[in-house]
Order: structure tokens, then C-alpha cells, then sequence
């Protein structure tokens, strides 16, 4: 009976079982392109609805073709198609038996939209890493027609001052990379090269005030890091934009880019001639010496004329979809002249004139540099797990003369003077790179990297001057001329280790740094050399307390090594009265810093702060000194040159914030507060210094009617001083208004810069045998007006390209670095 009545049931099953349906699945199709420029929209997203049963949802996202491919069961949807700042595209009541192929979808832009796009898009200019902040400066209307320092005067914690020296939160040590190696960019002995660098060709400036093990040791300040623009849009496309401005400034430059899924062909090619005038003023009371020259009053103009070629072309090959090599050529060549005229007041005790002198100094000078570069990458399936391997050689050279003509006006005119010098440098460097990252664990919230970097780096120095002998003919100075070879050679090694478990974000590493100075006098046959070996950890710790609001704490020792003026024992003349001399004996400076840093983010604010503490050893000070000299008009000369006088601790507070009151108001701002105190002596005199100093931006953004953007920024610089020197307090300000033209595919920019002509710096300095005071113009007011055309590439598409970057997300990003 069992048997049966088991027999029949599975009758009865199999019966239902054939009458039941079989289900099917079915595949959707497509392509999404730009109806205006025909692009590939990667990255557009693909949802289907059950419409009977709503709570089935499924869907894709596009490739880098714009491509998509949905599986689902066969049934009736609602289909839609959409991508951010563009009209979807939506089917209802689809009924999907088969496979259905939607062909090729356009989609258009949709200006109610865009407002919104904009907001969600200044939200983004400021990213925040575990180690750094990234400032993504596309939309920063007062660079438009500048350089890279202009750009600079706009990050919160950066400032430059008249001679353009880069500073971080107050400390000028800072090291300076392009695309996270050292470059030819930034220039062979300062860095005047990157003035002369297109603020449009960057991409985005890293602040890096913690950097991890990753990073070069060198530069005490922190690190600036320097992304510049690289196409990622599929097909041909770019900008170009020319710009004319009084002073004489006149330019153009073009950033074009041509994408296939196997290569990415990228140029930016600019050039630039600009005259700068400028000037400065020096007041000086001497308290020995000659009783005539008891003041010496100098009052110098200059105009400095530069032409400036800088090109950067590259060419991307997608060897797999895992694998690609990249190869780039930089070149800049630079010419210029500078003409100076240096009028000298000697006045006696009552201040009388009683002798006046005119310097008439005329300056040639060219700059090339020649960069290759060759970067591979291999990623492996796991997302984040990737190796990398980049080589870099650099040949630069760069020669100055100069022709120096002297003249006495009071109180007879007589000829005094005639000399010429040139200086000439030529640097070869070489770079060795490879990094290696593997994800691990669950979710692969763990990861390990490792890494080597080799710089090898030699510098030539040639300085010559000839001054008139006694028949009249030009004799080299031996006291002046000087040949030098600089050669650095650092080998490093490093690891580092992050997690990420909850809330909870550690990233640990550990830097070695093998590091062989040699310095070689060729004139006289001296050499000098340095060889050690340094640890540098560093620890970087983060904790969300939601998506909203997070904590981070950071530690890192660092190292600034002197550069090849600092060693150099020979006298160079900045003026007749004033000499810098090298120290060969000086040593590296090191750095142990900590930060901590706090950030909330609000529907329409979001402030960043934190605190951070800094102490550094056989920091280095420049001491000013009379030599006990005098010139053949009786002044004393006076030498400045380095030492490892002091340590230097340094302790302060910042604070950032972004705030968009209105859709067509926005306003960021900043503000800096520092403590640095300095213990030290020298010949028997205290070089004790406590300084407290700080500085403010404030930058407002509005729309106004007809689409016109109008962008003013304001700066404040409190006053500082050290064991010698006071700088007195200095404000700027700039304005910029913004127009599209041509259906949005063009725009005009019009910019002034330092309004009200106010940048200059003024430093009192007090020694022992005399006080003056300078007042510097490095620069005066500029006005500039910038055209851009943007060809196969909307206003917005920047935009629209950092979300599909967001969206792609990457294991290494994680951690920074």
C-alpha cells in the first residue's frame, strides 16, 4: 500500500512539474553616447524595474566604449537610462521575452541639472587622504592666463613670497614633485623654474604635511605634489587657450588628448612672453667704518623680460586590460633678459649726500631642460593589487651673463667700473623607481607595499668673472671665479603596511635612505664627502566616526639636505656690497612632526582643522656679517652665508572651510597660526628667536545675471621675524570675472592680480655692525584676459570625469599615499 501511494505521488509531481513554466533569461543591450560630441559615456547607468513586482531591481554600468550588457529573467520592466547631468532616457511597460538590444542610446545635456552638478562638483575640490589633502584646481577663475606660484597663492597652508620661495604652514623646507617624482619643472637651483610653468596644465596640487613611507624623505615642510592634466576621455578632444595682459604678458596653450581602447596620446604645449618690472629698496645705517658712508640708501629697478616654450608629450599603450606602459618627453626652453639699475646714496652722519653711484647691470640668460620618462604598470585581478616601474633621465643645462657697468654721478661724474660674469649649470639626473601593492584579507581592507626609488643626481657649476685690469682689458677675478661638481647619489628602500577594520584606518611604514655627498673644487682641487645611512617611520591613523566626520593623527621623521649653493665656499655677488658664500661643513637638517587633523562635512559646509607640532635639529639659519671690507668707495661689504645653528620647534593651528550659501554663492577660506622658537649661538652672540605669525585666505565665488562668474580672493600675511630678520605684514587681493561664450564650448577670463599694488615685502634685519631695511616689488599689479575654446569636451566634462574616477574606486587610494 505504501508503495503505491508513493508511486502515485510521484505521478502527481512529475505532472506538475511538466506543466509549470520554465523560466527564462533574457539579455539587455546597448550603447550611450554623448548626442553632442558622439563620446562614449562610460560609466552611465542601466536600471531595470519589474513592473508588477517593484521590489526587483537590476542593472549595469557602461564600459569604456559605452557599452552594457544586462542579464535578467524574461518579464515586463521599466527601463532607464541615465548619467549624471544629462536627460535620461526611459522605457516603460517593456515586455522582455528574448533578448533585446537597444542599439545606440543618445543622451543630452539637461541645464536644469547642471546647478545641481556644479554644487556636487565644489564639494569635491577638496579630497581628503589618509596622508594628504588634494586640491583640484580647474575651477579657480584667478589662475586662468597664470603660473604655477599664482596657483599656489590659492591652497590653504601655501604661501610664496617675493622671491618666490615656496613655504608650508610657515616652513620653507618644503620638496616639490610633478606627478610624485622630482622634475626639471621645478628648476636646477631654485625655483624660478616653476613660475614659468602654466597654471592650465595642472591637474590638481597634494598637499602632503604626513607623507608616508612612499614619499622621498627630503624637505622638512612637507611635500607639494604637482599632478598634471592627462586625458582620459575616449576620442579626440582638448582645450586651447590664449591670453594677452599688461604688463606685457602674451601666451597661448593647448591641452589635447586622443584616447582608443589600446592607446592615450596627450600634449600640453604652451608659450608665454611676459615683462615683469619690478623693484626694490635698501636702507642701511652702519654703526663702524667710514664716517662719509655712515647710510647707504640703494634704490634698484629692474624689468625682467622671459620667453617661455614648455611642451610634455606622451603616449599611453594598453598592452592588456591589465597591463600598460607609458612614455613621455618634456621639454623648456626658456630665454630672457633682465636690466637693473642700481642708484646708491652714501650720505654722511647729518645725512648729507655725498657721493652717488648708478649700477647699470644687463642679464641674458637660457634655460633648457630635456625629460624623458617611462612608467609600466601591470594590475593583477584582485582590485588595488598592482606593480609599477617607472625610469626618468633628465639632462638641463642653464647659462647667465651678465654685463655690469659702474658710474659716479656725486659729486663728479667719473667713470668707475666695467665687469662681466656668467654662470653656468649643467645637471644630469637619473631616476629608478618601482612600487609593488598587494591587497589581502577580507574584503581586501589589508594591504602591504613595497618599494625601491634610486635619485642619482650631478650638478656642474661654472661662475666666472673678468673685471678691468690696468691697461683696460678684462682679467678674470681668481677670488671669484669657481668651478663646482655636486654629485648626489640617494638609494632607498621602504614598506608600509595599512588596515582598515571598520571605523578604524592604519597605515605604518619605514623609510631607508643611503645617501653619498660629493662635492669637488675644481679651481682649487678640494673635495668634500658625506656618506649616511637614515630610518625615517612614519604612522598615519584614521577614524570615521561616520561618512561625515572623521579624525586622523600623523607622524613622520623627514630630512632636508643642504643644495649645492649651500656647500659652495666661493663668494657670489648679489650687489658691490653684498656677497653669499657656501659652508662646506654644514650638515642635514632632520625633522620630527606630528598632526593631527579633524574634518565635518554639512549639507553646504565643510571644515577641515588641525594641530600640529614640529621639532628640528641643526636647522639651518643665514647669517649676515661684515667682512671687514670695504669697496673701493669705502662701504663695508657684508657676507651671508648657512650654518646648522639652532633647533627649531614649531607648533600650530589651521583651519579650512568650503560654504555654499546660495547655488550661485560659494566661499572658501583659511587660516593659519604658527609658533616657531629658535635656541642658538653663534661667534658668542644668541640667535634666540620666538616668533609667532600667521595667515589668512578668503575666497568668494558668485554667479551673477547673463551667467557671469565673479571670483575675488584676499590674503593677509602677519608679521615674523627670526634671530636677525623682521618682515613686516603684507596683503593681496585679486579679482577675476568669468563669461561662456559660443554655447558654452568658450570662455573669457578677465584677472587682476595684487589690486591695489600691495604685495611687496618688507624686512628690517639688526646685527651687531648695522641695521637696514628693504622693501621689495617683486612684482606689480598684472592684468590679463584669457580665451579658452574647448574642442569634443563640455564645460562640465571635468566634472563628469572625477565622478566616473569615484565610482571606479581602487584599493590603493585607501590608504593615500
Amino acid at each position: 500500500m505504501k508503495k503505491i501511494f508513493f508511486m502515485m505521488l510521484v505521478i502527481i509531481s512529475t505532472g506538475l512539474f511538466a506543466q509549470a513554466p520554465q523560466i527564462t533569461k533574457v539579455k539587455v543591450s546597448g550603447t550611450v553616447i554623448d548626442g553632442e560630441t558622439g563620446q562614449p559615456l562610460e560609466y552611465a547607468t542601466i536600471t531595470l524595474q519589474n513592473s508588477k513586482r517593484t521590489q526587483m531591481i537590476t542593472g549595469g554600468i557602461t564600459d569604456a566604449k559605452g557599452r552594457f550588457e544586462v542579464e535578467t529573467f524574461a518579464g515586463t520592466y521599466n527601463i532607464k537610462v541615465e548619467y549624471i547631468s544629462f536627460k535620461a532616457i526611459e522605457m516603460k511597460e517593456k515586455s522582455l521575452k528574448e533578448n533585446f538590444d537597444m542599439g545606440v542610446l543618445k543622451l543630452f545635456t539637461d541645464s536644469q541639472k547642471l546647478d545641481e552638478v556644479k554644487i556636487i562638483a565644489e564639494k569635491r575640490d577638496v579630497e581628503i587622504r589618509l596622508d594628504k589633502k588634494i586640491y583640484n584646481v580647474g575651477k579657480d577663475l584667478t589662475i586662468k592666463g597664470g603660473t604655477f606660484t599664482d596657483l599656489l597663492e590659492n591652497i590653504p597652508s601655501v604661501t610664496t613670497d617675493a622671491d618666490g620661495t615656496v613655504s608650508l604652514r610657515g616652513n620653507a623646507n618644503v620638496r616639490i614633485l610633478i606627478d610624485g617624482k622630482p622634475s626639471g619643472l621645478v628648476g636646477l637651483s631654485s625655483t624660478d623654474a616653476l613660475q614659468q610653468l602654466p597654471a592650465d596644465a595642472i591637474e590638481s596640487v597634494e598637499v602632503i604635511t604626513s607623507p608616508s613611507a612612499r614619499y622621498d624623505a627630503e624637505g622638512t615642510g612637507g611635500i607639494i605634489n604637482i599632478i598634471l592634466k592627462k586625458g582620459k576621455i575616449q576620442g579626440l578632444n582638448g582645450t586651447f587657450s590664449v591670453t594677452t595682459g599688461t604688463p606685457d604678458n602674451h601666451g597661448g596653450n593647448i591641452n589635447m588628448n586622443y584616447r582608443t581602447p589600446k592607446i592615450n596620446f596627450f600634449n600640453t604645449t604652451s608659450y608665454n612672453y611676459r615683462n615683469s618690472p619690478g623693484q626694490t629698496t635698501n636702507l642701511r645705517e652702519n654703526f663702524f667704518g667710514n664716517p662719509e658712508n655712515k647710510f647707504i640708501d640703494e634704490f634698484r629697478d629692474f624689468d625682467r623680460i622671459r620667453n617661455n616654450f614648455n611642451t610634455n608629450l606622451g603616449l599611453e599603450y594598453f598592452i592588456t586590460e591589465s597591463t600598460s606602459i607609458l612614455g613621455s618627453v618634456f621639454y623648456r626652453g626658456n630665454g630672457g633678459k633682465t636690466g637693473t639699475e642700481n642708484l646708491t646714496n652714501r650720505l654722511n652722519q647729518s645725512r648729507e649726500l655725498v657721493n652717488q653711484t648708478l649700477r647699470l647691470e644687463n642679464q641674458d640668460e637660457f634655460e633648457r631642460t630635456l625629460q624623458y620618462s617611462l612608467n609600466f604598470q601591470k594590475k593583477f585581478k584582485t582590485d588595488g593589487h598592482i606593480l609599477t616601474s617607472d625610469f626618468q633621465y633628465e639632462d638641463s643645462n642653464e647659462n647667465q651673463n651678465s654685463i655690469i657697468n659702474e658710474t659716479q654721478i656725486f659729486p663728479t661724474n667719473t667713470f668707475l667700473d666695467f665687469e662681466t660674469n656668467s654662470t653656468k649649470e649643467d645637471q644630469e639626473r637619473i631616476l629608478i623607481q618601482a612600487d609593488y601593492v598587494l591587497p589581502y584579507g577580507k574584503n581586501k581592507q589589508s594591504q602591504f607595499e613595497l618599494g625601491y626609488r634610486g635619485n642619482f643626481n650631478e650638478l656642474i657649476t661654472d661662475f666666472r668673472v673678468d673685471t678691468l685690469g690696468i691697461g683696460g682689458e678684462l682679467v678674470l677675478d681668481q677670488n671669484l671665479s669657481n668651478e663646482l661638481v655636486y654629485e648626489e647619489n640617494i638609494n632607498a628602500l621602504y614598506a608600509q603596511w595599512g588596515t582598515k577594520k571598520g571605523k578604524f584606518s592604519v597605515l605604518l611604514g619605514m623609510r631607508m635612505e643611503i645617501s653619498d655627498i660629493n662635492v669637488n673644487l675644481t679651481t682649487t682641487g678640494e673635495s668634500f664627502n658625506e656618506n649616511y645611512t637614515d630610518f625615517f617611520p612614519t604612522i598615519n591613523l584614521g577614524w570615521e566616526f561616520n561618512d561625515e566626520e572623521s579624525l586622523t593623527l600623523g607622524f613622520n621623521r623627514r630630512i632636508t639636505r643642504p643644495r649645492s649653493r649651500f656647500v659652495n665656499p666661493f663668494p657670489s655677488r648679489s650687489s658691490e656690497t653684498n656677497i653669499f658664500q657656501g659652508n662646506p661643513d654644514i650638515d642635514p637638517s632632520y625633522s620630527n612632526g606630528y598632526d593631527l587633523a579633524y574634518l565635518r562635512r554639512w549639507d553646504k559646509l565643510t571644515l577641515t582643522s588641525s594641530i600640529f607640532y614640529q621639532r628640528n635639529t641643526d636647522v639651518f639659519e643665514f647669517i649676515s656679517e661684515d667682512t671687514g671690507q670695504l669697496t673701493d668707495n669705502g662701504d663695508p661689504i657684508v657676507r651671508r652665508f648657512p650654518i646648522n645653528l639652532s633647533t627649531d620647534e614649531r607648533v600650530g593651528f589651521e583651519f579650512a572651510g568650503n560654504y555654499t550659501p546660495l547655488k550661485w554663492w560659494r566661499m572658501n577660506g583659511s587660516f593659519n597660526l604658527f609658533n616657531s622658537k629658535r635656541d642658538g649661538d653663534f661667534g658668542g652672540v644668541s640667535f634666540d628667536a620666538n616668533n609667532t605669525s600667521w595667515f589668512t585666505r578668503l575666497n568668494s565665488r558668485i554667479t551673477l545675471p547673463s551667467k557671469i562668474d565673479f571670483q575675488q580672493t584676499i590674503f593677509y600675511s602677519g608679521p615674523s621675524e627670526n634671530s636677525q630678520n623682521k618682515n613686516i605684514s603684507v596683503y593681496t587681493a585679486n579679482l577675476a570675472l568669468s563669461k561662456d561664450i559660443l554655447k558654452e564650448k568658450g570662455s573669457l577670463v578677465l584677472n587682476v592680480r595684487d589690486l591695489f599694488n600691495s604685495g611687496g615685502r618688507e624686512t628690517d634685519t639688526r646685527t651687531s655692525t648695522f641695521t637696514s631695511n628693504s622693501n621689495n616689488q617683486f612684482r606689480k599689479r598684472q592684468i590679463t584676459l584669457t580665451f579658452t575654446y574647448r574642442f569634443n569636451q563640455k564645460k562640465n566634462q571635468r566634472e563628469r570625469n572625477q565622478q566616473r574616477n569615484e565610482n571606479q574606486g581602487g584599493g590603493e587610494e585607501e590608504f593615500g599615499g
